[in-house]
């Protein structure tokens, strides 16, 4: 199969104005395609296949690439789990377009209890602990957990057995406009080979998954750089599952939300079936062993380098806060900075691994960074714990 990198710049597709609802949540998109530009031809060319085809396709958030199909077929989710090679019991999050058509989904086909006549179609399906976070953060790179309805519309693959699922809004014109457009909710992971570091352009998703899915749109880098923050409202007190784009802070200034608590750090969450995607499997991992040191640690001394890949081997170094760039080594030292930012370093950190990787690097020493420092620190040291093969803590 051939891959196509469809590029697509927003500015060129045509007139988009958000449609925002009474309470002034983004709920969709007005669109008026200018269907004589070839970006926006290449929208419509994806829309169309996300709507009809069981390929799935490559596409740009604010968070990483997505590989998305349309959520309601179960032959289109299967077509994600066989491009990526991801284990079947790992859910999938599904993203949406507006508000109204998460609302659909969540009433799901007409029951028993409503052909009595008992369910207020006017009553809102999104449970009210959701609302404050929805008003506040959506679109952006939040994930609720939901339960699923009874008859839902979902592919049992997207849930992988469970109760619930994942939904987001992404804070991306193209990701909203495409949603829109195939007029289908889309079930979307981040569009790398299971395991791989995520991707954060274009050609990261081509070196992973040339050949193994048709089209990539091309909608420039990422502007965030880990996935979405996953809160579990359904629970008492509400939980955090993955850190991500959206900090545990800001989660709490929400009404009902003051008492969130982290679950990702629970051993026992990590041995039951994830409840989202992120919580169980090796991820993030590049081809190369990964040496992480965690934040305060001193860097690997010379010995230690050659220890790990003989006198005349291949080193990657990523270096983030106080490591100095490494002087009079024998072996071959590739090294990338990614500065003390913590944005910075989320933006950089995928893209860095796999550069490295591309360079056909023996290992990787990271420097970590202190993950009480926010929770971009949190999702950043979150990623490279499950990247990481050695871990020196001390």
């Amino acid at each position: 199969m051939e891959t196509k990198i469809l590029a697509v710049d927003a500015r060129k597709i045509g007139v988009i104005k958000a449609t925002p609802n009474p309470n002034d949540i983004l709920d969709g998109l007005d669109l008026e395609l200018d269907t004589t530009t070839v970006d926006a031809q290449h929208l419509q060319e994806a829309a169309e296949q996300l709507k009809n085809s069981d390929i799935p396709v490559a596409f740009p958030t604010e968070t990483v690439y997505g590989l998305g199909a349309d959520a309601t077929r179960s032959a289109a989710v299967q077509g994600i789990y066989k491009a990526k090679q991801r284990p079947s019991d790992n859910p999938l999050i599904v993203h949406f377009a507006s508000l109204k058509q998460l609302r659909s989904l969540l009433r799901g086909s007409k029951t028993s209890h409503q052909a009595n006549g008992l369910h207020d179609t006017t009553e809102d399906p999104i449970p009210a602990i959701y609302r404050p976070l929805i008003s506040r953060f959506w679109p952006g790179p939040l994930t609720i957990i939901l339960p699923n309805p009874e008859n839902s519309p979902l592919a049992p693959e997207v849930t992988a057995g469970l109760s619930t699922f994942g939904a987001r809004m992404p804070r991306h014109v193209l990701a909203l406009a495409l949603i829109q457009m195939a007029g289908v909710p889309v079930a979307a992971p981040s569009a790398n080979a299971s395991t791989k570091p995520s991707p954060t352009a274009a050609e990261h998703v081509a070196y992973d998954l040339d050949g193994r899915i048709e089209t990539i749109i091309d909608g420039g880098p990422c502007d965030v750089g880990v996935e979405s923050t996953v809160v579990d409202g359904l629970s008492s007190p509400p939980v955090i599952l993955r850190p991500g784009g959206l900090s545990l802070d800001q989660i709490r200034t929400c009404p009902g939300w003051e008492d969130t608590q982290i679950a990702y750090k629970n051993k026992a969450e990590a041995k039951s079936q994830p409840r989202a995607p992120g919580m169980k499997y090796r991820h993030y991992s590049p081809k190369a062993v990964v040496i992480l040191y965690e934040a305060g640690r001193s860097p690997p001394s010379y010995e230690e380098l050659v220890e790990r890949v003989g006198a005349h081997g291949r080193l990657g170094i990523v270096r983030t806060e106080s490591w100095l760039s490494p002087e009079g080594a024998t072996v071959e030292l590739l090294d990338i900075s990614l500065g003390r930012n913590t944005g910075d370093i989320a933006r950089g950190l995928f893209s860095a691994l796999r550069d490295l990787d591309r360079q056909d690097v023996d290992a990787i020493f990271v420097e970590g960074i202190d993950d009480n420092e926010g929770d971009t620190a949190a999702a950043i040291m979150n990623r490279l714990r499950k990247a990481a093969e050695i871990r020196v803590e001390s």
